[in-house]
């Protein structure tokens, strides 16, 4: 039984250095119910202590990875699995673990009205356990693009908002559980559109667009507050008009607004100099994303994503089946970071930044997500200096272990007191 006041168990993880307010400190991180705890007030407020010390061996620990684009994984496409969409879901959030990626956005790509109206009422937002990641809300990845943009993206399903918001409604059906929504601000009316997703807690992307700078800006002005992958799916960088990447160097940004932008950061989307280039310009608003298919943790081959074929090469492209086109990445979110970190020198805490607190800022849960602050939700994944997962912990739960190579067995030392 536990020796404090509470009842409930206490953990102090100690010999590690933790991400803090955006830099690695020398630490200890402390548990309770599920939540970081503030020490002070439990040595002083309390008079309590640690019921179990876990010894952590000097790795890093940082909040758990956030992944705000990610379309399937280990044989599931969120888009095309209609009947078994909730056994799908709960399959990538187990195999996330091991990737250290606690939190995750099921983004579901452009598809007929049948499609929406049978998987978004399906996708549940769920919190994090030992049975796999959080779901955190659902990324509408389409059919609200450019047709010169659309990438991966069926043409013959693509649609314009002839009827403004009644276009969305009869798309898609509902809302419900919708946290991130990609649009090509060109099309007419989709400043109003916008305006209607803020006002209902939908953030609100810019993607899959041939916009000249001034119609970013205009989308930004309405309540855009995101790019969705960066380079990828969008009109190039001229000097005389930048277009949707001039965004990141922008005067017209409102003040107090930070403008976030997501990164295939997998040394195949988006070449190292492009992200460096990103990287320099704006700092503060890089989010790391996978943009992972179902062949994520597949071997190379052909697979179904959405309505299209999709071959996996042995230089770790997904295109569509027979084209060179790009349509996603099989890449992890920890490969991301490392990738972030290699490509621009960055320091470790921005990298980690990037795949953590960033994507939590842009959808407006950094008080409980993305962060190791007091009272926020305990979880976090501990690192070797070469920010290799060695465990991922959620609600204060180990659910993944490298050493034992499987969940909910712990295998860093612990010390109980009694």
């Amino acid at each position: 039984m536990p020796s404090n006041r509470s009842t409930s168990t206490i953990y102090q993880f100690y010999n590690c250095r933790i991400l803090k307010d955006g830099k690695l400190q020398r630490e200890d991180l402390w548990i309770r119910d599920g939540k970081i705890l503030n020490p002070e007030k439990l040595f002083f407020d309390e008079k309590g202590y640690a019921d179990v010390r876990i010894d952590c061996k000097n790795l890093l620990i940082s909040p758990g990875y956030i992944d705000v684009q990610i379309n399937g994984g280990f044989g599931v496409d969120f888009s095309s699995d209609v009947e078994n969409i909730e056994e799908g879901l709960s399959k990538v959030a187990k195999g996330l673990l091991a990737y250290g990626c606690t939190s995750f956005c099921p983004t579901i790509v452009t598809s007929p009205p049948e499609i929406y109206k049978q998987i978004l009422p399906r996708i549940k937002l769920r919190d994090g356990s030992s049975e796999g990641a959080g779901v955190l809300g659902i990324h509408i990845e389409g059919p609200f693009i450019s047709k010169d943009k659309k990438g991966a993206h069926p043409e013959r399903y693509l649609k314009k908002f002839h009827q403004g918001w009644d276009d969305v409604l009869d798309t898609y059906s509902t809302l419900e559980g919708v946290k991130l929504f990609t649009v090509a601000p060109e099309l007419e009316n989709s400043s109003d559109v916008i305006k209607q997703m803020v006002k209902r807690n939908i953030r609100v992307s810019v993607g899959h667009s041939s916009a000249n700078l001034s119609q970013a800006e205009a989308a930004v002005k309405a309540g855009a507050t995101c790019i969705t992958h960066l380079f990828n799916a969008m009109g190039p960088f001229h000097h005389r008009d930048p277009g949707i990447v001039g965004l990141l160097t922008s005067h017209k940004i409102p003040k107090g607004v930070t403008l976030f932008y997501g990164m295939i950061a997998d040394g195949i989307h988006t070449d190292p100099a492009a992200l460096r280039i990103a990287y320099r310009a704006h700092p503060r608003g890089l989010m790391l994303v996978t943009d992972a298919i179902n062949a994520m943790g597949y071997p190379i081959g052909t697979h179904k994503i959405g309505q299209l074929d999709v071959d996996v090469t042995s230089d770790g492209q997904a295109c569509i089946s027979g084209t060179n086109t790009l349509c996603g990445s099989i890449v992890t979110m920890d490969k991301c970071v490392k990738h972030f970190l290699e490509a621009t020198s960055c320091s470790v805490e921005e990298a980690l930044d990037a795949g953590t607190r960033h994507p939590a800022e842009m959808l407006g849960i950094a008080a409980q997500k993305g962060t190791l602050g007091y009272n926020s939700d305990a979880d976090f994944i501990l690192l070797d200096d070469e920010l290799n997962v060695q465990a991922t912990y959620i609600a204060g739960e180990l659910v993944w272990d490298k050493v034992k190579g499987h969940h909910g067995k712990r295998t860093i030392q612990r010390k109980t007191l009694s």
